[in-house]
């Protein structure tokens, strides 16, 4: 089974604000108990479920289902962990199955995930490291608090104790007693943002070390750069292809005729110019018809219009140009890089001229937005649906041509429609 890598995070970086303070860290270290305490037992309990029914098939998804949740569990370790300590972590990699697969394929590649199976075992190991942080930070403090207070509730102790003075200096005298316990609980209560400190800085080493993978996650990115390259060859194989076609269809035919047309009206002027001048004004509306669809086909590869005005004004002529009605809503407040702005228009033309042949709509919808530094485009129609990306389908070259620019297309078109393509472009260079 072909396997796929979704988009990498980015490496390591500082965040721009500082690390959180003391509570923070203190919240960070208590809410972990809970979290510990609900991914060991998913993970322990769902491993010995799945494993003891494997001979009946039926541990194959309830390992994937215990995979499935050991990763939302390992997802909110990481953004907790990025959040106090004010770091991003290194990138991850989780292995995904082919757009289109089946259940069965889907469980079977979140069982051959490694990195899912690092998440199962950071809960395992993680529950002690959690379980004693959050016990270390609770009984240090309450017991620093309580030294530094103990002048406050000293009057409750017997008379005939021997506490710390005893041990320290030898007498059980309550001043003595006193000035131990208070001095000491100062001490303690000064420590105790070294100790939180030393205790994130241990459960943020255990999550970098098991739910972060640089090397697959470079290597990932890697094979979807070498995809992307393969999809740019072919998407361009393609364009050329159905241009050379178009070409000898149209505008080539026309030539061919108007050719012969002037080459008769040249014959003719000289003893029949009477008969000539159809043939002139023929081989003059043949010349318009060519010029008309060659402007077509250029609009086809990259209009003027989006050079010059941008997106929005090339999509609102894409959309005037469709045979169909189409409500169109454009939120670009800048322009973008030329290859992503390209690709959004021949997303949105090609969809349209697909809607317009094959989809039985009898309208349309074009969205395109900026949300988080991608450009999302998105062309819905009110069809019969049933498209789909696969081999031998005319969106599978569309899928190509996004993945030339790092972008993804998704396709939902149940039977009976509606269809929603929507391509997910980077808003930026890099």
């Amino acid at each position: 089974m072909t396997l796929a890598g979704p988009p990498v995070e980015d490496a390591a970086r500082p965040h721009d604000d500082h690390a959180p303070g003391f509570w923070p860290r203190v919240g960070y270290l208590l809410a972990g108990l809970p979290l510990g305490v609900a991914a060991f037992a998913v993970a322990v309990a769902g491993f010995v479920l799945g494993v003891s029914t494997l001979v009946v098939w039926l541990g194959v998804p309830v390992l994937a289902a215990t995979l499935w949740a050991c990763r939302g569990l390992a997802t909110v370790e990481r953004r907790s962990t990025e959040r106090v300590t004010g770091r991003d972590l290194p990138p991850h990699h989780y292995r995904v199955a082919v757009p289109g697969a089946g259940r069965p394929a889907v469980s079977l590649a979140m069982v051959r995930d490694p990195q899912a199976w690092r998440d199962v075992l950071h809960a395992v190991i993680a529950f002690p490291v959690r379980l004693a942080a959050a016990v270390l930070v609770v009984a240090w403090g309450v017991g620093g608090l309580g030294g530094l207070l103990f002048v406050a509730w000293e009057w409750t102790l017997p008379d005939d104790r021997h506490g710390l003075s005893w041990l320290v200096t030898g007498t059980t005298s309550r001043p003595a007693e006193i000035v131990v316990n208070t001095v000491l609980g100062a001490v303690v209560l000064a420590l105790l943002p070294w100790l939180v400190r030393a205790l994130v800085a241990l459960r943020a080493g255990l999550a970098r070390g098991l739910l972060t993978n640089q090397t697959a996650a470079l290597r990932a990115r890697a094979d979807e750069l070498a995809a992307g390259r393969r999809a740019a060859v072919a998407a361009e194989a393609t364009t050329l292809r159905r241009l050379e076609r178009d070409l000898h269809d149209g505008p080539q035919q026309r030539l061919v005729r108007m050719t012969m047309d002037l080459e008769a009206t040249s014959r003719r002027l000289d003893d029949d110019p009477a008969r000539a001048r159809p043939l002139l004004d023929e081989a003059i509306t043949q010349s318009r018809e060519a010029l008309a669809e060659l402007r077509a086909l250029s609009r086809g590869i990259a209009p003027p219009v989006l050079a010059d005005r941008g997106l929005d004004a090339a999509l609102g002529a894409a959309a005037a140009r469709s045979p169909l009605p189409v409500a169109l809503h454009v939120d670009v407040p800048a322009r973008l890089p030329a290859a992503v702005e390209t690709t959004a228009y021949y997303v949105v033309t090609e969809a349209l001229t697909n809607v317009a042949k094959h989809a039985g709509a009898s309208q349309a919808t074009v969205t395109a937005v900026v949300d988080d530094d991608r450009l999302v485009v998105s062309v819905a129609d009110d069809g019969r649906g049933g498209a789909h990306s696969g081999k031998g389908h005319g969106l599978a070259g569309l899928a190509d041509r996004v993945a030339t620019v790092d972008g993804t297309l998704a396709i939902t078109s149940p039977a009976g429609g509606p269809t929603v393509l929507t391509a997910s472009l980077p808003g930026r260079e890099g």
